[in-house]
């Protein structure tokens, strides 16, 4: 396969990449500039607990739990009967060694649905089990450290989850899928317009997606000299900070080289010089960009499936899965650290497979 389109900015996006940091670093600055931003809303002792979490957590995921602490300090600081009004900087250990089991059931219960600065804000029992388990884990710190006299959260139910369905397209919706990103079918007027100067940028990404399982984080992450066509490959930095190879298919490769050939004639905005996908803007394309993208191909390529780019990553696991029915590879590539996470994600294929096969042994001929 040629790759005169790479080459070319290899020689010029290389020295760039000495300059600039990788865009995971540049986005863990700011993740840790944003979290000093909230904790400096709470509590001294909650830097402490998020502290003790830094060398086993990234800044994401530290952002995580202060959000939902300080949810959890906005109630109590607006509807709890006891501390209602006071200061949320000035809660006390005291003051939290007199909460009770019953004040978590009234915040759950309360952050079902609730209206604040004239905005509605509703949470399913996904999200309250996930705010309980971070107050867990805090209150756990708290107790351990002889702060509070209990960990009350311990003694307070877990919402109960109803196990959803896997949604993950077949290789007919697959096709029908990338023919609306190709061909702009099904779109507005006012889509059609943006789809003429975007579609071979669109369908480089789609396709990438859909034929290595990455994660749109790591997508968007991409730098232009992060792809190999040496080896057919990319390099991406996973969840935990850690890079990995991930290799793409011949049919990504060639919508890859059409998208650098145009790439190539695009003078990125200051600062993204580096990027892989840009925005119409000319900057680093975002998360929710792609996440807007998938939306709309997906509105009418698959009308009866909520399909986003979560879903393009099952998509390739259960393809890969099917061909090989190696859950060790399929977890590799994903970049799953433990196998039981992408056995409990494909189990029902194991189960399709066992029911195909129920006749396979015969016991007596006929």
């Amino acid at each position: 396969m040629e790759n005169n389109s790479l080459n070319d900015y290899k020689k010029s996006s290389k020295p760039d990449a000495v300059k600039h940091e990788s865009y995971a670093k540049e986005l863990s600055k700011k993740q840790i500039i944003r979290l000093r931003e909230i904790t400096n809303e709470l509590p001294s002792y909650v830097k402490l607990f998020l502290r003790s979490i830094e060398e086993t957590t990234q800044p994401r995921t530290r952002i995580a739990y202060a959000y939902d602490i300080k949810y959890f300090f906005e109630y109590l600081h607006e509807e709890n009967l006891a501390l209602s009004g006071k200061a949320i900087k000035d809660i006390s250990f005291d003051d939290l060694n007199h909460l009770t089991a019953l004040d978590f059931e009234e915040y759950l219960s309360f952050i079902t649905l609730y209206v604040r600065d004239g905005r509605e804000y509703t949470n399913d029992a996904r999200s309250k089990k996930r705010k309980l388990c971070a107050l867990r884990v805090f209150f756990a710190y708290l107790y351990k450290q002889d702060f509070i006299e209990e960990n009350v959260t311990a003694k307070v139910n877990m919402p109960k989850i109803r196990e959803k369905a896997i949604i993950r397209m077949d290789a007919n919706e697959t096709a029908d899928f990338l023919d609306h990103v190709e061909f702009g079918i099904g779109l507005t007027k006012n889509e059609q317009r943006f789809h003429e100067k975007l579609s071979t940028r669109d369908l480089a990404i789609m396709t990438l997606m859909l034929s290595t399982g990455i994660r749109v984080s790591e997508c968007v992450g991409l730098n232009l000299y992060d792809i190999d066509f040496n080896n057919m490959r990319i390099k991406v930095t996973r969840k935990g900070g850690n890079e990995a190879f991930v290799f793409f298919s011949d049919e990504a490769g060639s919508v890859l080289q059409d998208y650098l050939a145009e790439r190539k004639n695009i003078t990125p905005a200051d600062g993204h010089e580096d990027a892989l996908f840009l925005s119409s803007q000319k900057k680093r394309l975002g998360v929710r960009s792609i996440e807007l993208i998938v939306k709309k191909y997906s509105r009418t390529a698959t009308p009866l499936k909520h399909i986003t780019p979560h879903k393009l990553r099952s998509t390739y696991g259960t393809a890969l899965y099917q061909e090989t029915g190696d859950i060790y590879l399929v977890a590799d590539v994903l970049g799953h650290k433990d196998v039981n996470t992408t056995r409990k994600h494909y189990a029902d294929m194991d189960e399709n497979k066992k029911r195909a096969n129920r006749n396979a042994v015969k016991l007596r001929e006929d």
